[in-house]
């Protein structure tokens, strides 16, 4: 029995070794093969996203009568699109008003929603989740509901037909940016703050010199977001906006849409070219923004 047991003892580790041993070859197999399948599905993702703005800076290099024969490389190469482009239509001036419109609401917008969301964080006072509330209740208005009221507003100062009514309004903050700043307040650590209160510090010092500081990332994806909003906002270009000297970007695409488009004229390569150089900037600015971009997402996500 004790030699049976002796054996059994013994044969039952190899026989678990022989198995692991058997096994492990497998392991790194589906490993690699789990790996490769995901870096598969990402290129092609990459690559249906991307698809559309290669397609158009392609046919932003092709005549007229190519821009839509679907080739990524040009038959015909021509450089004419980008010189015809800024005759035909005052580029410079959209892109200049567009430039505007976009610092000053990312801007704006930034600092009024990063005030009311310290507010909201630090301060104790009776109803204030019962005014945050509120402020989170203003997101639920659909845009076509305060659409009119804004606009007699504006129209009652006599801001209409000018850019102010494209970025003014971020003045008094964004209920979804208050939200988002509040929320990676509240995951800094209070200590700082009484720390600080202790030495002498202001409710203002505390705000803009240790505050601001440590919430840069959140407030480099308020800008960016923004910024994306204000390039690409052609609602409010079609309600306030009437002369081309004041258009911006979106607005004036439509415009050349209305006279090259359809109904118009058929000059589709200018249409293209013209979306191209209206498009590359916003581009650059993220890839400058990149890095803060994507530290303020994963520190939000800790923080949350």
């Amino acid at each position: 029995m004790t030699t049976a047991a002796g054996l059994t003892g013994v044969h039952r580790p190899v026989a678990d070794v022989a198995a692991t041993a058997e096994l492990a070859p497998r392991r790194p197999r589906r490993g690699l093969a789990k790996r490769v399948f995901v870096a598969v599905l990402l290129v092609l993702f990459g690559v249906l996203f991307l698809y559309p703005f290669v397609w158009l800076v392609s046919a932003s290099f092709k005549p007229r009568t190519e821009v839509f024969d679907n080739a990524i490389i040009p038959n015909t190469f021509t450089f004419d699109n980008y010189i015809n482009v800024w005759q035909e239509a005052p580029l410079a001036l959209w892109l200049v008003n567009t430039a505007v419109v976009t610092v000053l609401a990312a801007v704006t917008v930034t600092i009024s929603s990063a005030m009311v969301a310290w507010g909201f964080s630090y301060f104790r006072f009776r109803g204030r989740n019962l005014l945050f509330g509120l402020v989170l209740a203003t997101m639920m208005l659909p845009g076509a509901v305060t659409m009119i009221p804004t606009f007699l507003i504006w129209n009652g100062l006599g801001a209409t037909g000018t850019l102010v009514p494209l970025w003014a309004g971020n003045l008094f903050g964004s209920a979804f940016y208050i939200f988002l700043l509040r929320q990676f307040f509240l995951g800094l650590p209070r200590d700082l703050f009484d720390a600080a209160r202790i030495d002498g510090a202001s409710n203002w010092t505390i705000f803009s010199r240790i505050a601001v500081p440590l919430c840069k990332p959140i407030l480099v994806i308020t800008l960016l977001f923004e910024a994306e909003a204000a390039w690409t906002d052609l609602m409010r270009g079609l309600i306030y906006l009437r002369d081309s000297a004041t258009f911006t970007v979106p607005r004036g695409l439509k415009a050349l849409v209305d006279q090259y488009g359809f109904g118009g004229e058929w000059h589709w390569e200018i249409l293209v070219t013209a979306s191209v150089i209206t498009t590359v900037p916003i581009i650059i600015l993220f890839f400058l923004g990149q890095k803060h971009f994507v530290s303020g997402v994963a520190t939000t996500g800790l923080k949350g």
